[in-house]
């Protein structure tokens, strides 16, 4: 099957991520699966289950969850990711499927799996709402959302604000990062009460390699640095924003946890 065609912001992103693939090896930080331990007693995974990793990226979640045997389906929007995910699969020796797709337009029929796992790639959609729904029609009864993504807790708008223009200039394929109140009414909109959420925060390598890892502009560079040198108080005290004494400027990024069940009995 033929995957939808993509909107500007879908192509945008997928541009990107091709162009960025090779930087999603295992040094980068979603190589640390911390995170996801975290979820394991809310999602409460058996071998054999079948569970999507939605916006792939290297397959770092999928490879997780492929070692505890579970089935595992990898959705991406970037052929270079999928190739990053594909060997990774192949090396942890698992057998796994791997679809091009935009995640707000997925091929499978409804009720296909057990979970659907989407780990820090949600800010980067062009209608969160529509991977909701989504997430709702893909998962069967008593299957887990497991949902990890950037965030801003709420009650911070000055930071919110900040974090948004430092995003969106570092990496042109950003969306949005979206507060807690924010994912607990859309995933509940859409039939997917949240059993569990809560913010684990990440310290982020240097500024240096953020820009590396992202390809950004030299102009935006400057600029970014500017900001981070000069952000706002309410930004600097929720992401520990620092300064090395070699000069390299160092932060916390909020991350969201939240698993979210569709009602009824497990498989």
């Amino acid at each position: 099957m033929n995957p939808a065609p993509l909107n500007p912001l879908q192509s945008a992103a997928a541009d990107h991520f091709n162009r960025c693939a090779s930087a999603y090896a295992d040094t980068h930080p979603l190589a640390d699966t911390a995170d996801l331990r975290r979820a394991l007693p809310y999602l409460r995974p058996n071998a054999g289950q079948h569970l999507l990793d939605l916006a792939c990226g290297a397959g770092h979640t999928g490879a997780f969850f492929g070692r505890l045997g579970l089935r595992i389906s990898f959705a991406d929007i970037a052929p270079a990711m999928l190739d990053q995910a594909r060997a990774r699969a192949a090396a942890d020796g698992f057998p796994a499927d791997f679809i091009l797709a935009p995640a707000e337009s997925l091929p499978f029929p409804d009720a296909t799996f057990d979970h659907l796992a989407c780990r820090v790639a949600a800010h980067h959609f062009s209608c969160p709402a529509s991977f909701t729904m989504e997430a709702a029609r893909l998962l069967k009864p008593g299957g887990c959302l497991l949902l990890i993504d950037g965030t801003v807790e709420d009650g911070h708008p000055i930071a919110e604000a900040w974090a948004h223009q430092v995003e969106t200039l570092r990496d042109p394929s950003h969306g949005r990062l979206i507060r807690p109140s924010q994912w607990i009414h859309l995933t509940g909109h859409v039939g997917l009460p949240t059993i569990h959420h809560e913010i684990f925060p990440l310290q982020q390598p240097d500024l240096e390699w953020y820009f590396h890892t992202a390809d950004t502009s030299p102009a935006h560079r400057e600029t970014v640095r500017a900001l981070v040198a000069g952000a706002p108080e309410d930004a600097r005290q929720l992401f520990r924003i620092t300064q090395t004494p070699e000069g390299k400027w160092t932060w916390w990024w909020q991350r969201l946890i939240l698993v979210a069940r569709k009602p009824g009995p497990s498989t």
